[in-house]
């Protein structure tokens, strides 16, 4: 193998060739972020926009590609995986090809390494390597994993677990068993990522995403789809949902300090953030509503993504959509002026489960007893916003367990059972907040203004709600608050938002059958009080 061109000021003593990394022309190491920015913009990754940000484009692929996300089928996993639809299976021979085509096709070529971490607290710490074809994907990366300062560290670092990621190496579904040119598939057994045919980065921070959440519960941590901040003296929330259900935008309080706002660790001792930066959806972004994040718009080191800018004047429009519904920024957690720089909380003292209505049903806010929790969470109802996936392009009523099924390598109780557990220990209060529609289903309702839903928050969190009567849902069984400060007392109750009462019936009869068609497959395997918590038809 010839000598390969080495930049970078620490590159580890545990060389690419490791990986079966041959014959590059250069490797960069941890280049720090002014050098990622110079050289993506000498190679036309992107461009500096309005007050420093770096724009840049993922072409196609605006959202993740569930159908293209695969697990390899080996003996020391399989029996733990839960395969099916999200977890597809793929094989070791498939493997072992695709990577050799990859590892070929980049012979020649320069790549980005960046050494890191996963997990902010120490005793649960996952060493990560990262390799990206692009300057711009490995700001990314710099970004949004946990950074090692220390030089020496960085020297001596040795992954634990490796992505390999060139978005211009595609595969050929025919011959490597893929769904389509863009692949992204795990392999626990070799401790290796690959991901090629997409430029969205989302796919490298899910692709680690989904291996804690396959180590973390055998460490008896439960990984959670989910954000996180705390009030002044510790009383810690967490944030469960999906992409577009609000995780970012409620978790930056400026009245709390935020721990971290989409993957988290719920450790013995507490909440952990799996990650040092956040990934905040954008589009028609609110500098009133949403000032923190607005304001990660504005500031050098951001990574914008398909967010559309004036060519000449070089200014963003946070409104166009033209591109894609699900624009984004990259931005290091440090941007937050309120965040833990530690990463790490205590226990939590509220959960809160997330879900767009897509039907306009649910109410805005209702308490849980533990086993509708349960209930909930297994379900794990939302709506898909437009843009979180390819081809969707409005929200579509979907269930996902956990609130994240898309990374959950195990059986959806395993996480569960877990939350259960954590729950009656730590007497945590849960709740279910819609942020989707009111007044009607999506197209004839209004989605739930964010000022409301940051009113209902801060009063459950506040305490506010505890000795508020509530009414009980007649049709889901939930706990609804009959009043909260600075909210309208009409909007808390559904039905009140609809002109037609009968239409909102039928469109509730309708949701709750699709709960308890879909929890038909969990039926088995909860408790009589669980099925008890479903939605009476």
């Amino acid at each position: 193998m010839r000598d390969v061109h080495q930049f970078g000021a620490a590159a580890s003593h545990f060389g690419l060739e490791k990986h079966g990394l041959r014959n590059l022309w250069a490797a960069w190491w941890n280049l720090p972020t002014p050098a990622l920015y110079d050289t993506a913009v000498r190679n036309r990754e992107g461009v500096t926009v309005h007050l420093g940000p770096l724009a840049v484009r993922t072409g196609q692929h605006t959202g993740r590609s569930p159908n293209d996300r695969f697990i390899v089928q080996e003996p020391t996993t399989e029996e733990q995986i839960w395969w099916g639809e999200v977890n597809r299976p793929f094989t070791i021979a498939a493997f072992a090809r695709l990577k050799e085509r990859m590892l070929t096709y980049l012979e020649g070529r320069q790549v980005f390494v960046q050494d890191c971490y996963t997990g902010a607290d120490p005793n649960h710490r996952l060493p990560v390597r990262v390799v990206t074809e692009t300057a711009w994907h490995n700001l990314f990366v710099r970004n949004m994993f946990i950074q090692e300062p220390d030089r020496a560290k960085l020297l001596r670092h040795i992954p634990e677990f490796t992505v390999i990621q060139v978005p211009s190496f595609t595969a050929d579904p025919a011959n490597d068993g893929t769904h389509s040119q863009a692949f992204v598939i795990l392999n626990f057994a070799e401790r290796l990522i690959l991901i090629g045919g997409t430029s969205y980065a989302g796919e490298i921070k899910k692709s680690i995403f989904s291996v804690m959440n396959y180590l973390m519960p055998q460490h008896g941590v439960l990984s959670m789809h989910c954000s996180a901040n705390m009030g002044d003296k510790g009383d810690v929330a967490i944030f469960f949902g999906l992409s577009g259900t609000g995780k970012t935008t409620l978790s930056a309080d400026p009245n709390r300090i935020l721990i971290g706002d989409d993957e988290h660790g719920w450790s013995d001792e507490g909440v952990f953030n799996f990650e040092g930066g956040c990934y905040a959806k954008v589009i028609r972004l609110s500098a009133t509503a949403e000032p923190e994040i607005y304001e990660t718009t504005r500031s050098f080191g951001t990574i914008l993504e398909n967010v559309a800018y004036n060519a000449h004047t070089r200014r963003i429009d946070l409104d166009d959509d033209s591109l894609t519904e699900n624009t984004r920024a990259a931005y290091p957690i440090s941007h937050v002026p309120n965040a833990a720089r530690d990463g790490i909380g205590g226990h939590p003292h509220h959960v809160i489960f997330l879900t767009a209505d897509a039907f306009g049903v649910l109410p805005p806010i209702a308490r849980l007893t533990p086993d509708q929790a349960m209930y909930h969470f297994i379900s794990g109802y939302t709506a898909k916003v437009a843009g979180t996936e390819r081809g969707v392009t409005e929200p579509r009523a979907t269930f996902s367990a956990c609130f994240g099924a898309p990374f959950m390598p195990r059986h959806p109780f395993v996480y569960a059972k877990l939350l259960g557990e954590r729950i009656e220990q730590h007497k945590a209060q849960v709740w279910l907040v819609n942020t989707g529609w009111s007044g009607g289903p999506y197209g004839i309702g209004q989605r739930m203004k964010i000022a409301y839903t940051r009113a209902m928050v801060a009063a459950a969190l506040g305490g506010r709600l505890d000795d508020v009567e509530t009414v009980t849902d007649p049709v889901f069984g939930l706990h609804v608050p009959t009043h909260v400060p600075d909210v309208p007392d009409h909007i808390l109750l559904p039905r009140n938002t609809w002109s037609d009462g009968s239409a909102y019936d039928a469109q509730a009869h309708k949701l709750a059958t699709m709960f308890v068609e879909n929890f038909k497959q969990f039926a088995d395997q909860v408790s009589a009080d669980v099925l008890a918590a479903a939605p009476q038809l």
